[in-house]
């Protein structure tokens, strides 16, 4: 017969390590980076990431998007003018864009990259 007793201490000396790397496994810590309420048109929607590189000096035409959404600059510096209203931005900032009539420019010495987050009607 096996030693009830040595199985009992092996639980006791693995039980603590488990604890160990369960605490271990904790989920990494998160930021916020830009949270708002939407009224959307419809309760189905066209959810969409669009990734754009913008040459140095480029400056797209006045555009409007299929809805609004959240946008993530992830190089560069962009000018953002929308609504009369005129912000810039860079790597890792992020601006709510209301799907208005808009332009984009890229103000910096290089590319200028983002992702766009992009909330419209499903057609």
């Amino acid at each position: 017969m096996k030693h009830p007793l040595r199985a009992v201490a092996a639980c006791a000396i693995l039980l603590p390590w488990t604890v160990i790397q369960a605490e271990e496994a904790k989920m990494p810590p998160r930021q916020i980076l830009l949270e708002k309420a939407a009224e959307l048109p419809t309760n189905q929607v066209n959810a969409r990431i669009i990734r754009v590189i913008f040459p140095q000096g480029y400056k797209t035409p006045l555009h409007t998007h299929e809805g609004p959404g959240p946008r993530y600059v992830l190089r560069g510096r962009v000018k953002i003018e929308e609504s009369g209203q005129v912000q810039e931005y860079g790597p890792g900032e992020v601006f709510w864009e209301s799907g208005q009539w808009m332009t984009a420019e890229n103000i910096s010495e290089g590319e200028a990259e983002m992702l766009i987050f992009e909330m419209g009607t499903v057609k």
